[in-house]
């Protein structure tokens, strides 16, 4: 280092050291004043003859760093882990056929887009200055792809390029926006002649649709493990759901205790009512024999005969 750089880094670091002696005796003496107008008025008390080391003491270290000028500002910045969307934006959007949207959402692309465009309304986010927010077609796949495969919260994440909360999230709010827009629209009784001549064609003549249950497993409570426990010994709710003869849902119940019997889950469904009710299907009867047969669905015998319903054993039943 040159005798002039030596000299003026002296330099440097006596001023400081002034500065910063000037301040440690300007807090002493404040100190000292404070306490002598105290003592004046006589009401000096314990709580003020407590050492307060950051003023007795002097400036701590980042007083002193700031004195000496080594803390500059420093903007602070949002920051998240780097990762990657190829998969998603190169390669399912750009590259795939309907056949590996099949075996990968269980829809093809064409319907996927459709569905996107659906529930746009109600799933669309605005950006915010911390980040972009995921598109309406990257929020539904990730639901999608979720619901569709037994793959973790991290690994669907990982495809996607996002975290597992946020694979959580979309699949929340996806599936609530489609109870909350389209269940009412697609799960629904349609044309009932059509489905009479189908089932007809299949040898079931005046019959507008079949139903059963079906398992769901769920990982239950703990503490209600019991209740979530089904005939064949795993946690589950239960799905009730009438069908057409393409199998096509067109009545659902859901959420049901596991433990719960089909009986008991079709006696207290939407269903059931309007059967006892006779307004589920019109007035169409056939004459079988000598007995005029009304619409009925086909069920097993968990379900109770009734007007409108035909219990259909298997062989051996």
């Amino acid at each position: 280092m040159e005798p002039a750089q030596i000299t003026l880094a002296i330099r440097s670091t006596l001023n400081t050291t002034c500065i910063i002696q000037q301040y440690m005796q300007h807090q002493n003496l404040a100190k000292r004043n404070r306490v002598s107008r105290q003592r004046q008025r006589g009401d000096e008390s314990d709580e003020d003859m407590d050492t307060d080391f950051s003023q007795s003491m002097g400036p701590g270290k980042a007083g002193i760093m700031v004195l000496m000028g080594q803390v500059h500002a420093v903007e602070c910045r949002f920051w998240a882990w780097e990762t990657s969307t190829d998969w998603w934006d190169r390669i399912a959007l750009q590259v795939w056929d309907d056949s590996q949207w099949l075996r990968k959402f269980r829809m093809r692309k064409g319907t996927f887009k459709e569905l996107c465009d659906l529930l746009s309304p109600a799933l669309k986010r605005m950006n915010t200055k911390m980040r972009a927010a995921l598109t309406v077609e990257k929020r539904v796949a990730i639901a999608l792809r979720k619901l569709a495969s037994p793959d973790s919260y991290r690994s669907v994440g990982n495809q996607f390029g996002v975290g597992k909360s946020t694979v959580g999230a979309a699949v929340m709010q996806v599936a609530n926006t489609i109870k909350d827009l389209l269940i009412s629209r697609v799960v629904t009784l349609g044309n009932v002649q059509v489905m009479v001549d189908g089932f007809a064609a299949m040898g079931f003549p005046n019959y507008g649709g079949a139903i059963d249950g079906t398992h769901i497993p769920v990982l239950a409570l703990e503490h209600q493990a019991g209740e979530y426990i089904n005939r064949k010994g795993y946690f589950s709710i239960v799905l009730q759901a009438l069908v057409d003869h393409k199998g096509r849902f067109t009545n659902i119940s859901v959420g049901w205790l596991g433990k719960v019997h089909d009986a008991r889950i079709f006696r207290n469904s939407g269903l059931f009512q309007k059967l006892q009710e006779g307004t589920l299907f019109p007035d169409q009867k056939i004459t079988v024999g000598d007995v005029e047969m009304p619409i009925v669905i086909l069920g097993d015998p968990a379900y109770a005969l009734m007007p409108h319903e035909a219990i259909h054993r298997q062989p051996g039943q």
